[in-house]
């Protein structure tokens, strides 16, 4: 492909990557909102998408918020690209803020009691995942499945993460809607200005340029006399006239 890394990154840096990308996330969001004005799109599609992809980041379901933010970018007509990069809202720094929100709100709707801290809800994440792998592989290595920790998962942070991620996630998307639209508006506005501001520009250089070449042309055609009109100069008499 035309845009692979000839050399290939270790496994490591690629994974570290996904955690602290290279530069720092500041400039990985200057990236994305770069991207994000660029895209040759009416400002309130690229709205929707921006829109999408921030209440996808605020579910659970992580591996999938691509997927989900093409199929929620699809189902309200916006620009699929900016629904995925607006998934990057979601990453290791805004994650406890989000899932905090999230699960707040979700304990709140279902009536429990105090909400799990940040440390315990990746504690439940990692007990679920190691129990899912348990059951998984169980029928190759004989051992029993074990359903306690996934229900407990389940009951305390899954579904009250996925719930309660529907409030904040929708205003966090109408914010990011409505601060996009004007952005990208003015930002599309200066740069089609910028671009007739420069094409009259060069149309003009290219006239002067004409102009300057036909004057040369006529300049050059007037100092090229016909040698049958133009006047023969005085020569001497020959010997004998």
């Amino acid at each position: 492909m035309v845009f692979r890394r000839r050399d290939r990154l270790p496994i490591l840096s690629r994974i570290s990557g996904l955690v602290y990308p290279k530069g720092g996330w500041a400039r990985a969001a200057s990236y994305v909102w770069h991207r994000l004005r660029r895209l040759p799109d009416a400002p309130h599609r690229i709205a929707r998408g921006m829109f999408a992809g921030i209440l996808v980041s605020f579910t659970p379901l992580f591996g999938f918020h691509f997927l989900l933010a093409v199929i929620v970018g699809y189902a309200i007509r916006a620009n699929i690209l900016a629904a995925l990069l607006a998934t990057f809202l979601g990453n290791p720094i805004t994650f406890p803020f989000i899932a905090g929100a999230a699960l707040a709100t979700g304990n709140w709707i279902f009536g429990f009691g105090d909400p799990l801290s940040f440390p315990q809800i990746m504690a439940a994440f990692s007990r679920a995942g190691a129990e899912l792998w348990h059951n998984l592989t169980s029928p190759f290595t004989g051992e029993p499945a074990h359903w306690s920790s996934l229900a407990r998962f389940y009951d305390r942070v899954f579904l009250p993460y996925l719930v309660g991620g529907v409030l904040p996630g929708t205003l966090a998307g109408l914010a990011g809607y409505y601060v996009t639209i004007p952005l990208v508006t003015a930002y599309q506005n200066r740069r089609r200005k910028k671009l007739r501001e420069r094409f009259l520009r060069i149309r003009e250089q290219l006239a002067e340029r004409a102009a300057a070449e036909a004057a040369r042309a006529a300049a050059g055609g007037a100092g090229q006399a016909d040698p049958a009109g133009a006047p023969q100069p005085d020569r001497p008499p020959a010997p004998g006239e």
